[in-house]
């Protein structure tokens, strides 16, 4: 039963952050971005978990709107990087959402603690994403959506750029199949990306899953990046 409590807690928690986030997105201001987000207290570490599943995105009004974050959001932030590194295990994702949320505070100047040896801002690799199937490389690219920023290059969003047919394949796919999140984060990868076949329609596509997924929070968030992207599509 407590485990099953914390779960609702950390669900609640991550669909309340995300809406943060879509506010702040859709009207400029950074405080809407942190109200979630406290220090201190029974719920810190629901909020640094929380933190953790949204990623890099939890910054993503200061990168997109140039804003500078909520303080107290910044510390939650900064404290969900250096207080969970990943295991020596961990998937592949979790290890590529780490390096993004480390990069959003290098690039905010907030370096997070060396606690490993070399380069801090070196890339994982992307070996398990070399010869996947599109339907596998879309699941992933939209779990990986945070990486998906104008003017940010990585080996993500290199191999990314390599197949757009087979992203947009994989948007087709998680449109029928009605699964709005991965929908929505794949149609942010294609806002990036160059080769996207025009017969896709992607705006009206994307207006599509807003209309059908736009109110669950993560996907609104997702919908709202891909507007804000420079080489994005007006919704």
């Amino acid at each position: 039963m407590e485990q099953s409590s914390t779960s609702a807690l950390l669900q609640g928690a991550v669909l309340d952050l995300a809406s943060d986030v879509v506010s702040a997105l859709r009207s400029g201001d950074h405080v809407r971005a942190g109200s979630t987000l406290k220090t201190g207290g029974a719920g810190e570490g629901v909020a640094r978990a929380a933190v953790r599943v949204l990623g890099a995105d939890t910054l993503l009004p200061a990168v997109l709107l140039r804003v500078p974050p909520d303080p107290g959001q910044l510390a939650v932030f900064k404290e969900a990087v250096t207080a969970h590194p990943p295991r020596p295990d961990a998937a592949p994702t979790v290890v590529w959402s780490h390096w993004a949320m480390a990069r959003a505070l290098r690039r905010l100047d907030q370096p997070p603690p060396v606690r490993t040896a070399g380069d801090p801002g070196a890339e994982p690799g992307t070996g398990w994403l070399d010869e996947a199937g599109w339907q596998v490389l879309t699941h992933q690219l939209a779990v990986l959506a945070p990486l998906a920023l104008p003017g940010e290059e990585c080996a993500v969003t290199r191999l990314a750029q390599r197949r757009p047919v087979d992203v947009a394949r994989g948007f087709v796919r998680a449109v029928r199949r009605r699964d709005w999140q991965q929908a929505a984060g794949a149609g942010r990868w294609l806002t990036l990306l160059d080769g996207v076949p025009e017969s896709l329609g992607l705006a009206a596509g994307l207006d599509f899953v807003r209309l059908m997924g736009g109110s669950d929070p993560r996907v609104a968030l997702q919908l709202e990046a891909a507007r804000l992207m420079p080489a994005g599509v007006l919704l």
